[in-house]
């Protein structure tokens, strides 16, 4: 699959409400877990398979993110959707900090420092 965010993915793990209607209108509620996030969409895990283009919102303690689904993968532990937000929503960790957060450049950043502190040498 091919990297479309160009903003950097946060992995991350928490709890969210997600929400949508099927092509009938009827409105659906699941709770999903957040898999990783960055400005302009997410990557949800969840039991429940959920169409490419449907509209989604994401509740999160008082605040929601809307945004689109532009793929549902079934994989062993269940369906990761990706969400694109729609324009004029954009994650901020300043309205809602997940409550496992990780920058992965800086796990980069911790394992250049031990190394270069053990004296080995990166080749990059």
């Amino acid at each position: 699959m091919q990297e479309r965010r160009t903003e950097t993915r946060l992995l991350c793990a928490d709890l969210i409400q997600l929400i949508w209607k099927d092509h009938n209108g009827r409105e659906h509620q699941r709770v999903a877990n957040l898999e990783d996030i960055s400005l302009s969409g997410v990557c949800l895990c969840s039991e429940t398979r959920v169409p490419e283009g449907t509209t989604v919102r994401i509740h999160y303690g008082d605040g929601e993110l809307i945004g689109v689904v532009r793929y549902c993968l079934r994989r062993e532990i269940g369906h990761f959707i990706g969400v694109e937000f729609i324009e004029g929503c954009r994650w901020s960790s300043k309205h809602y900090r997940p409550q496992h957060l990780l920058d992965p450049r800086e796990l980069v950043q911790r394992a250049i420092e031990r190394h270069q502190g053990e004296g080995s040498v990166l080749i990059h």
